[in-house]
């Protein structure tokens, strides 16, 4: 990725990268979901210059971040996702530092199954 400013706005391939919106071909970064997104969530809007090339400030790039976070590692849905961004009271407070330290992720979510059931497994053998 090139050295800009952060407030400098982005391609969309860059968004992509730092995204980690990740191609089955290796070493692409997928622009699609950006695309499909920008559809779905009217809280995205690119700026459209040079023949309709798509460029991202800050602000629309960190409503990504949210958007990939909340559909992608919490599971959400493209309507539950819809909700807390229409919400001004949730979408305002909604932290990604904070949800992310709140939840369990989904690998983590397997080992703590396995776990507890190793626990209830020796209890059972206890008796």
């Amino acid at each position: 990725m090139t050295d800009k400013s952060e407030n400098a706005y982005k391609t969309i391939g860059e968004v992509a990268e730092i995204l980690r919106l990740n191609s089955k071909k290796k070493g692409v970064f997928s622009t699609h979901t950006i695309r499909f997104w920008e559809k779905q969530f009217k809280q995205v809007k690119p700026k459209l210059l040079n023949s309709n090339r798509r460029y991202y400030d800050q602000k629309t790039i960190d409503i990504l971040k949210k958007i990939k976070f909340l559909l992608k590692d919490q599971g959400m849905t493209i309507k539950g996702v819809k909700k807390i961004l229409d919400n001004p009271d949730i979408n305002d407070t909604l932290n990604l530092d904070e949800i992310s330290n709140n939840s369990i992720r989904t690998s983590n979510f397997k080992n703590k199954v396995l776990k507890i059931s190793k626990i209830v497994k020796n209890l059972k053998d206890y008796k």
